[in-house]
C-alpha cells in the first residue's frame, strides 16, 4: 500500500480540492491536514486524534478509511511494552527448626488472673441485684443515657461546570476554558462525551445537529447548518458570537 500521506494527497488532487477546501468540509485545522499528508505524526495530538482525522479525511475524498487506519496502526502506532511478570522473593533454602514450647510468660498468667477476677465480680454483682421474690426484671436505660445519632458531617460535593455533547452525526468540536486558555479538546466527536471544569467552558461546534446539556439541564438548539458557539458557567449556558469562540 502507498504511504498514507501520499494516498490522501493524490485523492485530494484527483478531486480538484486544496487544503482550504478539506479544512472547510472536515472542520480540521489546515496544519493538521498538512501533517497528515506529510506523515508528521509528532505534529498531531495523538494516535486517537490521528485515527479520527484519517477517517474524516478519507470520507471526504472517497477513500477506504478502515484501510488507512489499519495501515497507521501497523506502521506507526507504538507497540505496548510487555510487562515483566512480578516475581516474589526467592524461597528459603532451609527451614527453621521449631523450638519446643516453653512455659507461658508471666504477663499471660497475670492477664488470665485479672480476667478471672473481673468475671467473679460481674457474677457477684448480678446475683446481688436480684430482688427477694426471685424475679429478674429487665433493666431499662433512661432516655438521657441513650446514645444520640451523630449528624452526617460528610462534605457537600464540590460544584463545577459540566457539559455533555451528544452528536447525531460526526461533528467538529473545539473546547477551552476562556480567552487565551489552552484548548482542552479539538477534533471530530462521534459519540456522546462529558467535559468538566470548576468555573467555565467554551464550545465551538461545527454544526447544530447535537444535543447539549449544561450542568445537567438540556440547552435548546435551533435546527440549522450553521456552527454554534456556547459559553457555560455555574449560572447556565448562553450562545457566543464567532469572534469569541475557541479555535475560531
Amino acid at each position: 500500500m502507498p504511504p498514507i500521506g501520499e494516498t490522501l494527497r493524490d485523492a485530494r488532487m484527483r478531486r480538484g480540492l486544496d487544503i482550504a477546501d478539506i479544512e472547510q468540509r472536515t472542520k480540521i485545522r489546515a496544519k493538521y491536514l498538512r501533517a497528515l499528508e506529510g506523515e508528521e505524526w509528532d505534529q498531531l495530538p495523538g494516535p486517537t486524534f490521528v485515527r479520527t482525522f484519517l477517517r474524516t479525511y478519507a470520507e471526504v475524498v472517497g477513500l477506504d478509511a478502515a484501510l488507512l487506519i489499519e495501515e497507521f496502526r501497523v506502521s506507526h502506532e507504538p507497540e505496548q511494552a510487555e510487562l515483566a511478570p512480578l516475581t516474589g522473593p526467592p524461597a528459603a533454602v532451609g527451614r527453621e527448626r521449631r523450638r519446643p514450647p516453653g512455659p507461658p510468660p508471666r504477663a499471660a498468667i497475670a492477664a488470665v488472673l485479672v480476667i478471672a477476677f473481673v468475671g467473679f465480680l460481674v457474677v457477684l454483682g448480678l446475683s446481688g441485684d436480684k430482688p427477694e421474690d426471685g424475679s429478674n426484671p429487665t433493666r431499662t436505660t433512661p432516655a438521657a443515657e441513650r446514645p444520640r445519632p451523630r449528624p452526617d458531617r460528610r462534605p457537600a460535593p464540590a460544584r463545577g461546570v459540566t457539559v455533555r455533547i451528544a452528536p447525531e452525526q460526526p461533528t467538529y468540536v473545539c473546547l477551552d476554558t476562556g480567552e487565551q486558555s489552552e484548548v482542552l479538546f479539538e477534533g471530530t466527536l462521534e459519540a456522546a462525551r462529558t467535559f468538566r471544569d470548576p468555573r467555565r467552558l467554551r464550545l465551538n461546534l461545527g454544526r447544530r445537529a447535537v444535543r447539549v446539556s449544561a450542568n445537567g439541564e438540556p440547552f435548546p438548539i435551533d435546527d440549522s447548518p450553521e456552527p454554534l458557539g456556547l459559553e457555560v458557567d455555574r449560572s447556565g449556558a448562553r450562545e457566543i458570537v464567532d469572534g469569541l469562540r475557541p479555535c475560531g
